[in-house]
């Protein structure tokens, strides 16, 4: 189940909502995966867990020998486990006993990346093989993805109508993360092109026998 996303206007509010999100799912003893797109990002979610009471696993390129250990645990009841984007994949989350009458496992974006097939991958840790599970996507016009791809006034005008509980400030605002993240794939897609077309110019400039720096 892909549940609706939320947007808030700042990223503490989003964090905030991120950190209620993860607290009801414990109270119900389903687990959690959050996925978070940065070291730092991961960290201060979890100083905002510790002050809540909440005991998690961290999984981080800070704490990658404990990988495989803490996502094959990830599935048990009531277990948080907060990765650095997809840290821990190609290890199955197996949902432990009782779990999956509960609903298995919820996946939580703590925001939207430049591309939609990352999204999905972590999405696709929910529900796997048949069983039960859900996502969540939480996201702000403080995001990376936001203030590096749309256009400031844009975003002051949708941050104004998300403080303001708009009537239509949802559908605004994913309409605008979702340009974000098209104009982030765009401009993925001309970088990776514009390598492709320069090594093949040098490779068809090379000549037998010379090596790039005698070119």
């Amino acid at each position: 189940a892909d549940l609706p996303s939320r947007y808030f206007a700042t990223a503490d509010a989003k964090w905030s909502a991120v950190v209620e999100e993860i607290a009801a799912m414990h109270v119900l003893g389903r687990p959690v995966l959050v996925g978070t797109r940065s070291v730092a990002a991961s960290e201060h979610l979890g100083r905002l867990l510790e002050a809540k009471g909440l005991t998690f696993s961290l999984l981080n390129a800070v704490h990658h020998k404990e990988e495989a250990a803490i996502v094959r645990l990830a599935g048990e009841p009531s277990a948080i486990t907060v990765a650095t984007n997809m840290a821990g994949r190609g290890t199955d989350i197996r949902l432990g006993g009782g779990v999956a009458e509960k609903g298995g496992l919820h996946v939580i974006l703590t925001e939207f990346h430049e591309s939609k097939r990352v999204d999905r991958q972590l999405q696709g840790r929910a529900g796997r093989q048949g069983d039960p599970g859900s996502t969540r996507t939480f996201a702000s016009m403080e995001d990376d993805l936001v203030e590096r791809f749309l256009a400031p006034f844009v975003v002051e005008r949708v941050t104004k109508l998300i403080l303001n509980n708009n009537l239509h400030h949802e559908r605004i605002a994913a309409w605008c993360v979702r340009y974000a993240q098209k104009a982030a794939e765009a401009m993925s897609y001309r970088q990776r092109r514009l390598v492709m077309e320069q090594d093949q110019q040098l490779a068809e400039a090379l000549i037998p026998g010379q090596t790039i720096d005698q070119l």
